[in-house]
């Protein structure tokens, strides 16, 4: 991985397509945005790092100084410790066989936390810190709508899971994630579960308190639902991560507009099957992935929404299909299916931002702040993490 962007010349009709692309001037706009809601609700900011997996998209944040990261991967927590990161959560359960490369970590001085939702978890946890002679920092994940992992605040482990931890100078505290408000469709819904988020991480702490349990750290956190939260007293993190690059699902959602999205996919026209009303190109899902997350959103996008190279929307394009090295653009809507040259370079907007990124090496970086033109100007290729 490199630390430093490589700069390079030329525009964004000369590298071999499908390529990524990230728009830095709308990159640091999101960033902005959550970081002055954060900064209004006075609560940490600890962003998630999974989605551009990148040193260089990282140090967009905080002047280019290491910050608090989550990550979902020891090896992003590992690649990004190489980089000078020192506080990371790894928001994942944890598992007994990756505990060496965590305890690793915390040797070189990372302060790595670790996740678990169980007593077999807490009880490997505690008995490799007494065996190594070091506090490996845990937080119980809480479950706080119903979705993938947790305990809830009332069950009946979690005051055994945390005086297990405790005793072993591993506790931290609480961490949840409103994996449901992904299918929050009006503002008032996201509202209401940023509320019950904090609620349920604010009760859970609470509840440990009252058994004599100190808790640090109250963790909550999903793009929707930072975006949304209008009170966060009692908690002191909030964690997001798709929000740095946006992408159709938050779109369709209300959380930000596709004029937000900071990522792309550049494609070349490579043929065409007029009877059936199609444009194919170069870039099938191993470029945009197999991710339909707005299939069920009112409007289904498809596999993306198409621009020209210039970024500017295609009135009724979608990428309606996909194999693996191919994609078929459509027209929709009653819109006239443009005449588009074979060798006609265009970007695709992802459905998923976290996805799509993981499909490609590294992002060609543009900035749209500047002067537009019909083959934006490539700034520096930044490269993502390997061993994901």
């Amino acid at each position: 991985m490199t630390t430093t962007p490589s700069t390079t010349t030329g525009t964004l009709a000369d590298p071999d397509t499908p390529f990524a692309v990230v728009d830095v001037h709308k990159a640091l706009r999101n960033i902005d945005r959550l970081a002055a809601k954060a900064d209004h609700l006075g609560v940490a900011l600890r962003p998630h790092v999974k989605t551009a997996k990148s040193l260089d998209v990282a140090a967009l944040m905080h002047g280019g100084a290491p910050h608090p990261v989550t990550v979902s991967t020891l090896a992003e927590a590992e690649a990004f410790a190489d980089g000078g990161y020192t506080d990371i959560t790894y928001a994942v359960g944890i598992a007994r066989r990756k505990l060496p490369r965590v305890i690793a970590l915390l040797r070189r001085g990372v302060t790595l936390r670790v996740l678990l939702d169980s007593t077999g978890q807490a009880a490997f946890v505690a008995e490799a810190s007494h065996r190594e002679g070091i506090s490996i920092p845990t937080q119980i994940e809480i479950d706080c709508d119903g979705h993938r992992g947790g305990l809830k605040t009332d069950a009946p482990t979690l005051v055994d899971i945390a005086r297990t931890l405790h005793d072993a100078g591993c506790l931290d505290g609480v961490l949840t994630h409103a994996g449901e408000s992904y299918f929050a469709y009006s503002a008032e819904e996201q509202r209401l579960a940023a509320k019950n988020e904090r609620d349920t991480a604010v009760a859970a702490a609470e509840n440990l308190r009252a058994a004599g349990l100190p808790v640090t750290t109250v963790s909550v956190g999903s793009t929707p639902t930072a975006h949304a939260a209008e009170d966060l007293t009692g908690v002191t993190e909030l964690r997001a991560g798709n929000y740095v690059f946006f992408d159709l699902v938050m779109a369709g959602l209300g959380v930000c507009q596709v004029d937000d999205l900071a990522l792309s996919v550049v494609v070349t026209v490579i043929g065409h099957r007029p009877e059936y009303g199609w444009i194919v190109t170069d870039g099938g899902w191993m470029a945009m992935s197999r991710d339909r997350g707005t299939a069920a959103q009112p409007q289904d996008q498809g596999y993306g929404l198409v621009t020209d190279l210039a970024g500017h929307l295609i009135p009724g394009l979608v990428m309606s299909a996909a194999s693996q090295e191919h994609g078929t653009i459509t027209a929709r809507d009653g819109a006239t299916l443009p005449d588009l040259p074979v060798g006609t370079r265009l970007r695709v907007l992802p459905n998923h931002a976290c996805a799509t990124a993981a499909q490609h090496r590294g992002y060609h970086v543009i900035d749209s702040g500047r002067t537009a033109t019909d083959a934006p100007a490539v700034q520096a290729v930044w490269q993502r993490i390997s061993g994901w």
